[in-house]
């Protein structure tokens, strides 16, 4: 603002003190405004003017503006990314979870193999006998203080492992509340070993066979008992990826956990094909004498199929108490246990219960009447066990099914369909076998 023509060479002796005032013009206050200052453009020229420099401050206010309107926004996009990151973590924790509990559960299923040291360690060197039958015989055992399992010692000069095979190769890969679980197995040289979760009311013969121990149940609880063997044989037939076929249904392989519930068990005479198969082809009859279906003896009454999981001996052992024996009386002519109680129901009569005062007779009607379909001789005439199922959950009793103890089911033709309540599909006879 002011052209100096010489500087003082006092200036430049820093041991003076040097003090610079600033007199006029005032331009202190332009600088506190953030503006420039300059003279009026007018006759005294003290006066001055601040203004604006474009130079200096039009890039702040450029960059300021937008800043204003951008600043919140970058926060608000900061703010979702770190969220989503944390979410993103978070649900990768989650899935992770999962997976380790998907494994953990399915290694809980897969059947574990164990050394001939860790049975005899499990079962205290054998110590505590559960049972013994031509099978092998059965150990209790502890993999823990709280879990307790039953070993079933197989018998080493019993065939050539096919049972253990099946049993193995069929229960082993599923899991179902009505159907037993192998914890394990053993196989070491000749001793084989299968260890199953311990169910502590043993066998539905027990149960069967005493009628004390009947008394325990009641029919109401027998019906229960019968529903749960029906959905665990529907399951088996429908519900795995290949259809299992048991073949050995009787009240010893039922067996029973704390609260009674049924559990289908030794799955030794078992047999796996495809569910697209109606029949299959067996070479011989292995099945218990008194649970085996007709068409097993005699390709006369059709084919073998799921139809042979024979269940109706189960119902009627159930409410009758009575083993497939004959009975009679000195009025009466000698009948097998299923045709006398068939009479009976036929004609309308009462049959005694061994059952005190337990539950609704209707019941007890309701299960013969299913077992008496169940046992039908040609397996078109026997209901599925969808169909038995829903027999069972029907508040009604169903209608009586054909005398299958007549002298018009003697011959050795074999019926191509019946009627059954609630439905019934006939066999498709498929050539495909099973005996590889």
């Amino acid at each position: 603002m002011f052209q100096i023509p010489s500087v003082p060479s006092a200036l430049f002796d820093f041991s003076l003190p040097l003090s610079l005032n600033w007199s006029k013009p005032t331009c202190g206050r332009c600088e506190v405004e953030g503006k420039s200052c300059r003279f009026k453009d007018n006759i005294n020229t003290q006066d001055i003017e601040c203004f604006d420099n474009p130079s200096h401050t039009g890039p702040l206010k450029k960059v300021k503006l937008p800043g204003l309107v951008l600043g919140p926004l970058l926060l608000v996009l900061i703010a979702i990314g770190t969220y989503q990151m944390y979410r993103s973590e978070k649900l990768k924790k989650e899935d992770q979870q999962k997976i380790e509990q998907f494994l953990e559960d399915y290694k809980a299923l897969k059947p574990t193999r164990y050394a001939y040291v860790d049975i005899k360690r499990i079962t205290g060197n054998f110590s505590d006998k559960l049972g013994q039958g031509g099978y092998g015989t059965v150990y209790k055992g502890k993999l823990s203080n709280e879990v307790s399992v039953a070993a079933k010692v197989l018998n080493n000069t019993k065939g050539d492992g096919e049972d253990f095979i099946n049993e193995v190769g069929t229960i082993g890969q599923i899991h179902h509340v009505n159907v037993v679980r192998l914890v394990g197995y053993c196989a070491n040289g000749f001793r084989r070993v299968l260890v199953y979760e311990f169910l502590p009311n043993h066998s539905l013969e027990k149960f069967t066979s005493s009628k004390n121990e009947r008394n325990l149940l009641g029919l109401e609880k027998l019906h229960d008992i019968a529903l749960g063997i029906a959905k665990g044989i529907e399951y088996l037939h429908q519900g795995c990826e290949q259809r299992i076929l048991h073949f050995d249904i009787k009240p010893h392989n039922i067996l029973l956990d704390h609260n009674f519930n049924p559990k289908i068990s030794d799955f030794g005479q078992a047999k796996l094909c495809s569910k697209k198969q109606s029949a299959v082809s067996m070479t011989a009859a292995r099945e218990t004498v008194g649970y085996i279906a007709p068409e097993v003896f005699s390709r006369n009454f059709g084919k073998v199929s799921y139809k042979s999981d024979v269940y109706g001996m189960v119902l009627l052992e159930m409410v009758g108490g009575m083993k497939n024996i004959v009975v009679g009386g000195e009025n009466e002519s000698e009948a097998y246990f299923p045709e006398w109680i068939y009479n009976k129901l036929e004609k309308g009569e009462d049959i005694t219960i061994e059952i005190e005062n337990k539950g609704n007779s209707m019941i007890a009607r309701k299960l013969m009447v299913v077992g008496l379909w169940c046992i039908q001789w040609y397996p078109v005439d026997r209901p599925s066990m969808k169909v038995v199922i829903q027999m069972l959950e029907a508040e009604k009793i169903p209608s009586m099914p054909r005398n299958p103890f007549g002298s018009e089911n003697e011959t050795g033709a074999v019926k191509k369909s019946a009627t059954v309540s609630g439905g019934n599909s006939e066999l498709t006879s498929i050539p495909e076998e099973l005996e590889d």
